[in-house]
């Protein structure tokens, strides 16, 4: 965000001794001194208190975001003198350690200082006026803040409206609203919480758990007949007391079922019980045919349509419309008009970053419909709702309309009123997190509900990376072990003469190494040459592939299919060529596959006896893909996120599936790949705390890459590298 400061010059001043004011070092960066005193008031609350509130993590997240700002505009200012420069830089240092140490206390905090964290438009507002004090001169965009952020997407350029849509639009060209299932507007009798800030507290009431509860909520009985289900077919019970909900009256749903507990025909029967149609299917381009095939398979009295590319192939008088977020953005202009009743994003959390163009074309479409439909139904399908952190939960409760920007919208806020609670009072959270479960967020486990499901088992598999690859892989873990040391050691030098008695020893080394970490991590973001924990890993990945598939190739003989992910294009290619020197016959899921090509590779692996392995890219067929015809799963790469490794080893696991499921994890011994892999699995306890009432306590709370730089460089400061 752009800012211009008043900055007084000496040719401004008169030569008058007594209207000569005294220059201040604060005159070059006025907001410097005014960062120093938040940042002071933030540590002392976090001295006393432990984790710190909404209202101080805002303050946290703003002093991280102008420092970085102020940061780069000294850098880059070249009135000021190298001796200036060097001084300011020094005093934004001091305020960067003392984020680091009150991080050290609130491990929370880590997330808000990524780059890509979202602002709310409560950050906003503490930016614009922390500026105004400094004297900034602000824009006129910088100055108004909206209450709620932008969620309409600038429309594209390239829109396409296909043939077959004007057809429909020419054959019923007064699209008349439908009232006929319009709920009354709820009676708002908010006053008591009306001046509060609530979104902070019910991130924090599903972060800090339920004390044994799961996050579910209550759902009628399956009826004793399932009159539902086609010749053929049978509804589980979770499943039919998911339908039997929404056709009883209940309309939005964050469906969190478990990957492989059948999400898809739950939605599709949802939507035929509520007549919801047509239906918006917002799914994963790997998906999208498979989304096409279970319309018909549940549903066999209704049509669906695949858009492909510019829709050439459309058929818009079908009763459910499929379109995958890659090819969204060109078909906006005709989609909100369509007269939609019924929406479903399925992989819900691909929109969980509201300034993605993806989460905003979604929200869009969303909106557009609520205006033309009142009381639509709405869906968010993801087994993995929380991936680093409980604000993920952001933009899938915009999506279903249970918040407005920044605040719950009316009906959550008047389940909140009638609470007789505020964030003030011990019993808030508890009863907070029941009021927004029961907007409608669903959550079984495969243990629970599926009983008669195989077990599942993870084995990791270390091997020795003995060749020249293996030897530079080694070295090249030591030569960025020595650039954090370096960039540690300059930290020290930098602090030593601002002590803060209040650390232990211990403590301060912590603070620095985190700091120390992710400075490493926010400048390997943008490199594109050199070391960094990014190519690293890449080149570990590289010289496990021949090991991985050798280990692949031996299981395909001996136990018969096997599902190999990995997660970049030239390992996949030099396992496949591995597998071909065997004459093991293979298939391939890559992202660059039509859907037509990839769903044909899925039906092969499935269905003929001689396609041994499915070749798959983790992030391409991680998601939506149905692959029961194996049991084994070898993890050639490791992810960077425990629910992209779930999401994965859900191919198999999943109802189906009649055999007991191992995923193989293959672990370069002696490198940071293993580090990586105790770090995935301390990362598993968020969704289980947030959604599955566990009440162990949750692992570090930085990413895996920070994590690992942590660790990384804890070693070589210990002489273990």
């Amino acid at each position: 965000m752009a800012q211009t400061r008043h900055q007084t010059t000496g040719s401004g001043r008169t030569n008058a001794p007594r209207r000569t004011r005294p220059r201040s070092r604060d005159d070059d960066a006025p907001i410097i001194p005014i960062l120093a005193r938040k940042v002071r008031e933030v540590e002392a609350k976090a001295q006393t208190g432990g984790k710190l509130g909404p209202t101080n993590r805002t303050k946290f997240q703003v002093i991280a975001l102008l420092m970085r700002e102020e940061r780069a505009r000294v850098k880059g200012d070249s009135d000021q003198t190298d001796g200036n420069r060097a001084e300011l830089l020094k005093r934004l240092d001091g305020i960067a350690q003392i984020l680091a140490r009150t991080a050290a206390r609130d491990t929370s905090l880590i997330t808000l200082l990524e780059p890509d964290a979202s602002v709310s438009t409560v950050a906003q507002r503490f930016r614009r006026d922390w500026l105004l004090e400094s004297g900034a001169a602000l824009s006129p965009d910088e100055l108004i803040i909206s209450r709620e952020p932008e969620v309409k997407p600038v429309m594209p350029v390239g829109q396409v409206v296909p043939q077959s849509v004007k057809a429909r639009q020419l054959a019923n060209p007064f699209l008349a609203p439908d009232f006929s299932a319009a709920a009354p507007p709820p009676v708002s009798r908010a006053r008591r919480l009306a001046n509060w800030e609530l979104l902070g507290p019910l991130f924090k009431s599903f972060e800090y758990g339920s004390g044994g509860q799961a996050a579910s909520m209550d759902m009628p009985e399956a009826p004793r007949l399932d009159r539902l289900s086609p010749p053929g077919m049978e509804l589980m019970r979770h499943q039919a007391r998911f339908i039997e909900s929404a056709r009883q009256g209940h309309r939005s749903y964050l469906l969190a079922d478990e990957p492989g507990l059948g999400k898809t025909a739950q939605s599709l029967l949802a939507a035929s019980v509520t007549n919801s149609y047509p239906l918006l299917a917002i799914v994963p381009n790997v998906v999208k045919m498979n989304w096409a095939r279970e319309v018909e398979l549940w549903t066999p009295n209704r049509r669906a349509t695949v858009i492909h590319g510019d829709g050439d192939t459309l058929d818009a008088f079908a009763d459910v419309v499929v379109v995958n977020y890659d090819v969204l953005d060109r078909h906006l202009a005709w989609l909100g008009s369509l007269g939609f009743k019924g929406m479903v994003v399925d992989e819900a959390h691909f929109i969980k970053n509201l300034q993605s163009q993806r989460s905003k074309h979604v929200l869009a479409l969303a909106e557009q419909i609520r205006r033309r439909t009142p009381n639509p139904l709405l869906m968010a399908l993801t087994g993995t709702p929380l991936i680093n952190d409980v604000d993920d939960f952001r933009a899938i409760w915009q999506f279903l309309g249970w918040i407005e920007g920044d605040k719950p919208a009316p009906q959550l806020l008047q389940a909140l009123e009638d609470t007789g609670l505020t964030p003030a009072d011990v019993g808030f959270y508890p009863e907070a997190r029941a009021s927004v479960i029961d907007m409608g967020i669903v959550r079984r486990r495969k243990v629970d509900v599926a009983t008669d499901l195989p077990a599942k088992r993870v084995a990791d598999l270390p091997v020795e990376l003995d060749d020249d690859l293996g030897r530079s892989i080694r070295q090249a873990e030591r030569e960025l072990g020595a650039r954090l040391v370096k960039r540690y050691t300059a930290l020290i030098a930098a602090r030593k003469d601002r002590g803060d008695s209040s650390l232990s020893p211990a403590e301060t080394r912590t603070a620095y190494i985190r700091a120390v970490a992710l400075a490493e991590l926010e400048d390997s973001k943008g490199q594109t040459t050199g070391e960094n924990v990014f190519t690293m890993v890449r080149k570990i990945g590289q010289a496990k592939a021949g090991l991985a598939a050798d280990y692949a190739a031996q299981l395909a003989r001996s136990v018969g299919k096997v599902v190999f992910f990995a997660k970049h294009i030239d390992v996949m290619d030099a396992a496949e060529e591995i597998f071909a020197k065997r004459d093991l016959k293979t298939v391939s899921l890559r992202g660059d596959q039509t859907a037509l090509a990839r769903q044909a590779a899925i039906d092969a692996f499935n269905n003929d006896p001689d396609v041994s392995i499915a070749v798959c890219s983790l992030t391409a067929a991680g998601v939506g893909v149905n692959l029961q015809a194996s049991s084994n799963v070898v993890l050639a790469e490791l992810s960077w996120t425990a629910a992209e490794q779930t999401q994965a080893i859900d191919r198999v696991h999943r109802i189906g599936q009649d055999e007991p499921v191992t995923a193989w994890r293959i672990i370069a011994a002696h490198t940071i790949d293993a580090r990586i892999a105790d770090l995935i699995g301390s990362k598993e306890g968020l969704a289980a705390r947030a959604l599955d009432g566990s009440t162990e306590p949750v692992g570090p709370e930085e990413t895996v890459q920070a994590s690992a730089l942590i660790y990384l460089l804890g070693q070589a400061l210990d002489g273990n590298l």
